[in-house]
């Protein structure tokens, strides 16, 4: 049934913020009206499958792994950059599912993110002020006026470019390359360099010997380990775009369906409960999230809770905590009791990289792996004295070895950060780095479980 009051353009008539400011409005239009025609890029069947997973994750049955770009340049449209992001993300899921004890929900941030927030509309370089970049999908990020003017033509290209990463993020999930019998050929050259290479090749051997022993059993060529399910999200954030690749699908009359990805998310900048993105995103079936940030205040966000998902779905609406590390402890806690207490039905992930990102000496951006783990732990212990559920982890990564944040097994120190640094955006985790997070939130899993264990031991002994 059809949201009352929605339809696909009802977010025109909202307050809006971040919106580009595109010189042409017929060019505009034109390509809007071109790519209301394309075929769609995901499907609605997909998406409610992904919304079951989340309500797993949501209940602890599951958890979520949420990574990829800060954002995706048309530059880097080659096989073997996503692909390898790709391999880290299996790499993580399966660190994730043998230590933690629980399914991974694979989804990621690829085949869409173009787009991209701004703390200012302009840039200022040498005394020269330009529109800010905002990702490849709206304009350029050359510093130049002709690169920074919005461009429609942009969203078309975008289209394409998802289009054939969606199909080869396909091709590899279903191919034969997810297979769990590649364990150990997944593992990249500059990982086994690493400290953490003979942890992941015990962990290889043991994928091995559960393997043989389902062959043994006659299971080892079950679609669960030939194939995996693999799902792609981005921030909504350009609305023109978004809505011409809105559908009502036969399959799902009186739904409308976001087809430019499985999942679709709202920007702390931009979750106003009166403005666009939100109103725009409450009438998509598709599951959706929203990033919380430490100005969050807990009457607003159980207001926004409501409006994004007024029939109270499991699944249906992911929170996206982005504290910071110095700030998860005193901030999280107060919004947790307050969307348990209304009864709302979330899925709650930690999104630990955007509260800490810093300038270092060198003018780099970059983003410190202890911060990062320590968000992450506070995450849990924050869910854990509220009694509710930390269902997943959102990171900014690459399967490529960058130089971008520092610490990890390597120690990476700002005087590194020149090496690779490669981000036009935000700074990103590379492949060793995001590995040996999925190890440490493994723990964190494990540990947790067997305390509830131990916990409820003494119950079980009494009866």
């Amino acid at each position: 049934m059809t949201v009352r009051g929605w339809h696909p353009d009802s977010w025109r008539r909202m307050p809006i913020r971040q919106v580009p400011d595109y010189p042409d409005a017929a060019a505009l239009a034109t390509m809007e009206a071109r790519i209301a025609t394309f075929p769609p890029l995901v499907f609605a069947g997909e998406a409610d499958r992904l919304k079951a997973l989340l309500a797993k994750a949501g209940e602890g049955q599951a958890f979520v792994l949420q990574g990829g770009d800060c954002a995706e340049g048309f530059a880097d449209f080659r096989a073997d950059p996503i692909r390898d992001t790709f391999r880290v993300l299996l790499q993580m899921a399966v660190v994730l599912t043998f230590g933690g004890g629980l399914p991974v929900v694979k989804l990621g941030r690829m085949a869409g993110q173009f787009a991209k927030p701004r703390s200012s509309d302009t840039e200022t370089v040498g005394g020269v002020s330009l529109p800010s970049y905002r990702g490849d999908i709206v304009n350029g990020p050359a510093f130049t006026a002709e690169a920074r003017v919005p461009d429609p033509q942009r969203m078309e290209f975008a289209y394409l470019q998802s289009a054939g990463t969606m199909n080869f993020l396909r091709a590899l999930a279903t191919g034969g390359y997810a297979d769990l019998h590649q364990v150990h050929r997944w593992n990249l050259g500059f990982v086994a360099r690493s400290p953490l290479a003979a942890r992941y090749d015990d962990l290889a051997q043991r994928i091995d010997e559960t393997l043989r022993f389902m062959g043994a059993c006659g299971m080892g060529n079950s679609p669960e380990v030939r194939e995996t399910d693999f799902y792609t999200s981005h921030e909504s954030l350009l609305l023109p775009y978004e809505q011409a690749l809105t559908r009502e699908p036969s399959t799902h009359p009186g739904k409308h369906y976001a087809v430019s990805a499985h999942f679709l998310w709202i920007g702390d900048r931009t979750r106003q409960p009166d403005g666009a993105h939100v109103e725009f995103l409450r009438g998509v079936a598709n599951p959706i999230g929203m990033k919380v940030g430490p100005t969050m205040e807990a009457d607003e966000l159980v207001r926004l809770t409501e409006i994004l998902n007024p029939a109270n779905e499991p699944g249906r609406l992911t929170l996206i905590a982005r504290m910071g590390a110095t700030k998860v402890a005193e901030k999280l806690p107060p919004l947790l009791r307050a969307v348990h207490r209304a009864g709302r039905k979330v899925t709650w992930i930690c999104d630990p990289m955007h509260g800490n990102t810093v300038k270092a000496g060198n003018d780099y951006k970059t983003r410190s792996f202890d911060a990062i783990l320590d968000e992450v732990r506070g995450f849990f212990d924050a869910h854990a004295a509220a009694g509710t559920v930390a269902g997943g982890v959102h990171v900014e990564m690459t399967g490529q070895d960058v130089t971008e944040c520092i610490g990890g097994a390597h120690r990476l120190t700002e005087a590194d950060l020149a090496g690779n640094y490669a981000t036009f955006c935000d700074p990103r985790l590379n492949a060793e780095q995001s590995l040996e997070l999925a190890f440490l939130v493994a723990e964190e899993l494990k540990a947790r479980r067997l305390s509830k264990v131990d916990d409820a031991s003494p119950a079980v002994a009494a009866q």
